[in-house]
């Protein structure tokens, strides 16, 4: 296994968020120290915030495309094109991959009410499937990112 994608199931199991997981993995390779990037990511957890909406893992990998790729002027549509053109293909294949890019979707539970973040504890999804999410949205980065 790529030493990043080893690195986010590893930072994920130790407790940090999806988004954070799969970001840091991948931050210090693109120029952005592993500590500033756990910050940055922290509030796409959960489902954005614990609401259950997209997926943290995904908007983990959302961050690392817009790292490497995003624009840094407002005239450079090349880089716009290519940020969304990776976005759409990450969005293509994980929903592919797992029917949804949607937390509360993926989890059969919605982190935004205390009774189904406590289901989805009881039924040891955090410990079963999301590693697997925060598994394949790094996977599908190092595919995308080449």
């Amino acid at each position: 296994m790529n030493e990043r994608i080893h690195d986010s199931v590893k930072l994920f199991r130790s407790g940090f968020s999806c988004s954070q997981a799969v970001f840091s993995a991948f931050s210090e390779s693109l120029g952005l120290k592993k500590e500033l990037a756990l910050k940055i990511a922290q509030p796409f957890g959960g489902g954005i915030a614990q609401r259950g909406e997209t997926c943290g893992a995904a908007a983990g990998a959302f961050l690392v495309i817009g790292l490497k790729y995003g624009r840094t002027r407002p005239d450079d549509t090349v880089a716009k094109e290519t940020t969304y053109e990776l976005m759409h293909e990450f969005i293509r294949r994980f929903q592919t991959a797992h029917g949804s890019i949607v937390c509360k979707e993926l989890l059969g539970h919605d982190l935004s009410t205390p009774e189904g973040h406590d289901q989805a504890a009881e039924d040891g999804l955090f410990e079963s499937l999301c590693p697997e999410l925060v598994k394949s949205a790094a996977t599908l980065l190092e595919e995308l990112l080449g």
